[in-house]
């Protein structure tokens, strides 16, 4: 049980890492949360909630697509702290722009890759797209759900991860939530990196996603996107969970002067500046 505990403690660095080491953010972030002008403090979702930029419009999506899932995801009231897994607030209030309705479980698990894996398992179950969730565990062990909702279940025993035979079929949201707490157990950004497929900033999609693997490493999902029509000009909303495990939230902009939550994604080409990491362009993925 040690061990195992002792493993448990390695994934979680493996998921997000540590903080950024010094030089990965600005010199300088807000201390306090600056009132948000741009959105609707009554919208119930990331689409009602923040409207588009002056000029901007969202691109119509069919309802079953992984993208219109993200885009109606629901949030909490405005003004709704981040708060961790243990129910503490974050300590860092000014990163967030809203919060999403989705809760975070009891153990410091659900971080930055779980929750972008999270949120890509609750859709495809939503769909009844039971096949098509499976997730990778950091040691290589492909953790499918079919499996588990067929009556399987995952042994670990040191560095041996097989199935075994269980009671019989679960078909239930409850035992798919004790799926995704076995594989945020031993997944995280270092095995999800090589689950998604590298695309061109110039194509981001809703759905996508910014990951570095490894430790420490960070993942954050692009969950809206506007455009202008005249000009094609493209931004896009980010939101993230980190470390310790928290709610996920929509991010702010750190270099929006008014304190927009969108990102303009012409100025990706120097990075991915966010308010708690900054990424590389190359390192843009999605879901294959």
């Amino acid at each position: 049980m040690r061990m195992l505990c002792l493993l448990f403690s390695l994934l979680t660095l493996i998921a997000c890492g540590e903080a950024p080491a010094q030089g990965e953010l600005p010199e300088s972030l807000p201390t306090e949360r600056e009132p948000f002008r741009w959105i609707n403090t009554e919208g119930a979702t990331i689409a009602t909630r923040f409207s588009a930029p002056e000029s901007f419009v969202r691109r119509g999506l069919e309802e079953n697509t992984f993208g219109h899932y993200l885009r109606f995801q629901p949030l909490k009231p405005d003004g709704t702290e981040v708060h961790l897994f243990s129910g503490a607030p974050k300590a860092n209030q000014t990163a967030h722009a809203a919060v999403l309705d989705l809760d975070v479980g009891q153990r410091d698990l659900q971080q930055c890759a779980d929750a972008i894996m999270r949120l890509r398992a609750e859709y495809l179950f939503a769909e009844k797209r039971y096949n098509d969730i499976h997730f990778n565990f950091v040691s290589g062990f492909k953790a499918e759900y079919s499996r588990w909702r067929a009556g399987e279940r995952i042994s670990v025993k040191g560095n041996r991860v097989s199935w075994t035979a269980s009671r019989g079929a679960t078909p239930g949201y409850t035992a798919f939530r004790k799926y995704l707490t076995m594989v945020f157990s031993y997944a995280g950004t270092a095995s999800l990196v090589h689950e998604l497929k590298p695309k061109p900033v110039a194509d981001i999609l809703i759905g996508d996603v910014f990951i570095r693997g490894g430790s420490p490493g960070h993942a954050v999902i692009v969950v809206d996107r506007v455009v202008q029509p005249e000009k094609g000009e493209v931004r896009v909303l980010l939101a993230q969970s980190y470390m310790p495990a928290q709610d996920i939230h929509v991010l702010r902009n750190p270099s929006a002067q008014d304190g927009s939550p969108w990102y303009t994604v012409a100025d990706f080409g120097e990075g991915v500046l966010t308010p708690e990491w900054r990424f590389r362009p190359d390192e843009l993925r999605t879901f294959q």
